[in-house]
């Protein structure tokens, strides 16, 4: 789970109206006059882009010369690692520019820069964070940054503006906020100028959503939230750990098997019988999966069925030459034995003109990111791209995809690393159907990894045995961690059936 840290809001947002607060804040407006503040406090650290910063504010001035004598800003550096030579190095660094901007647009009357090296009590920080008209947050990395969070809970009348690093974890919460890249001086400046030209009507309508935001998700209901999580994911893993097939279990699979004469097996393909490529056709079978494969199929007693959401052409190619049934496109397409290929139902795929757009503009978005037609399908991969920010656009795509497709007969699934949107009553539990209602099996076992592999095994006879691949929730009786375990298992059939022949 992603559980984004809170803060005592309330302790925060009820400060400002102390005694300690307000004779603080009017110290303060006493001291800046009419100056509008920028405020930049952290601690020493590299990762807080504060050099990053000081360089934005200088490009702001010389940029707007009409703000010169009417901003300030206000840096606090709290101190970090005290004798540490870098550090000290750094600090160094800070002081020498902060010293070269005021000594160049400095004037007898205004100091561009005030700068403090200290740690700050709790009431001088709620006064400052009360004061000042503008928070600069440029962090480099940081995971997640509470002193914005802090700087809008105090701010009592819905003015003041939030300017924040993209690289930081509270960007994600606080999107209202100006957003920018750190690394890109002269997107601070800008962002400096549009901060401080905001409109308040605008600047009350971010905050507004914000603290609501940050009062509903406190530091308790974080804490709260993080703990029920943890529970909850102690009893899931009581209930799979309940599923994990055991040597006992294993050995009344085989049991069975040996004793059925007629058998039905039906194999997902990828992330069951091969690992997963950064593209689909990165995962052939191996020659060792072949002879696998074409063992247990040559059995008169078996019927093997291999059930994938890949093309047909691609299962035709691999496997054709084998006694194996086929089913492709989750479904859509069907292959018993030698017969030839044909869908399960008539099927539009025009939806596809329609939908295709909306993949292509996530997939231009997000680098290594692709799209795979399919006859009745299209799929939107995202493996090869970066694991965090694919994570999030599929999420945004599938959100699309469901408001546009909620009048369209499709169905929009999320698979292993894959969104894709086929034509709606196509699955693989539908197509198994086909076989299973021939009714003369006495044995069945079906094995898959993914979610489009429940749909299989809610359709299978309470007398069948069915495995889910990975440790997750499932409608199937037991599991197995890993391909490799599926392998084995698949390797010990074939064997059972050697030894059968063998003794005959």
């Amino acid at each position: 789970g992603t559980f984004p840290m809170g803060i005592d809001f309330k302790r925060f947002h009820e400060a400002v109206n102390t005694t300690e607060v307000t004779k603080e804040r009017l110290e303060l407006h006493q001291s800046f006059g009419e100056s509008k503040i920028v405020l930049s406090i952290d601690r020493l650290d590299y990762s807080k882009g504060i050099l990053n910063r000081l360089e934005g504010f200088e490009l702001l001035l010389e940029q707007h010369t009409a703000l010169r004598e009417r901003v300030t800003l206000v840096v606090i550096v709290v101190p970090s690692r005290i004798g540490v030579g870098h550090y000290e190095m750094m600090k160094k660094q800070i002081e020498e520019l902060i010293g070269r901007i005021n000594g160049r647009f400095g004037t007898l009357a205004w100091t561009p820069i005030r700068y403090q090296y200290k740690a700050l009590p709790f009431q001088s920080l709620v006064a400052l964070y009360a004061t000042s008209d503008v928070a600069l947050l440029t962090p480099l990395r940081d995971g997640m940054n509470l002193i914005a969070k802090e700087y809008i809970a105090v701010r009592h009348d819905g003015s003041g503006v939030l300017i924040l690093s993209e690289m930081a974890g509270a960007a994600k919460e606080l999107g209202e906020a100006i957003i920018i890249n750190p690394n890109n001086r002269e997107e601070i400046a800008s962002a400096l100028a549009e901060a401080l030209t905001m409109p308040l009507e605008e600047q009350a309508r971010r905050n507004s959503i914000m603290q609501n935001r940050l009062n509903r998700y406190n530091i308790v209901t974080w804490a709260n939230d993080f703990l029920e999580n943890l529970s909850s994911a102690g009893r899931s893993r009581s209930v799979i750990s309940a599923k994990l097939m055991t040597p006992l279990t294993r050995d009344k699979l085989l049991q069975h098997y040996c004793s059925a004469n007629r058998r039905l097996l039906l194999l997902d393909y990828d992330g069951t019988l091969v690992g997963f490529g950064r593209r689909p056709r990165d995962a052939k079978p191996s020659d060792n999966l072949i002879r696998l494969l074409r063992s247990l199929a040559d059995n008169p007693k078996n019927e093997t069925v291999l059930i994938s959401g890949r093309k047909k052409g691609d299962l035709e190619e691999w496997f054709g030459t084998m006694n194996l049934s086929l089913i492709g496109e989750h479904g859509a397409w069907i292959k018993r034995g030698a017969a030839p290929w044909n869908v399960i139902k008539p099927m539009a795929s025009d939806w596809k003109s329609n939908i295709q757009p909306i993949l292509e503009r996530y997939a231009d978005r997000l680098p290594g990111a692709f799209i795979e037609e399919k006859d009745f399908s299209l799929a939107w991969h995202y493996r090869p791209a970066d694991p965090e920010q694919g994570v999030q656009s599929a999420h945004e795509l599938l959100d699309d995809l469901m408001a546009f497709t909620a009048n369209i007969d499709v169905q929009v699934l999320q698979g292993n690393k894959v969104i894709e949107v086929r034509n709606a009553g196509v699955n693989k539990g539908a197509a198994s159907k086909l076989w299973m209602a021939d009714n003369n099996y006495d044995f069945i076992l079906a094995i898959g990894d993914d979610w489009t592999d429940e749909d299989l095994f809610n359709a299978l006879p309470v007398e069948s045995f069915s495995i889910r691949v990975g440790l997750t929730r499932t409608h199937a009786q037991y599991q197995l961690r890993g391909q490799q375990d599926v392998i084995q298992l698949l390797h010990r059939l074939a064997e059972l059936d050697n030894n059968a022949a063998e003794s005959d």
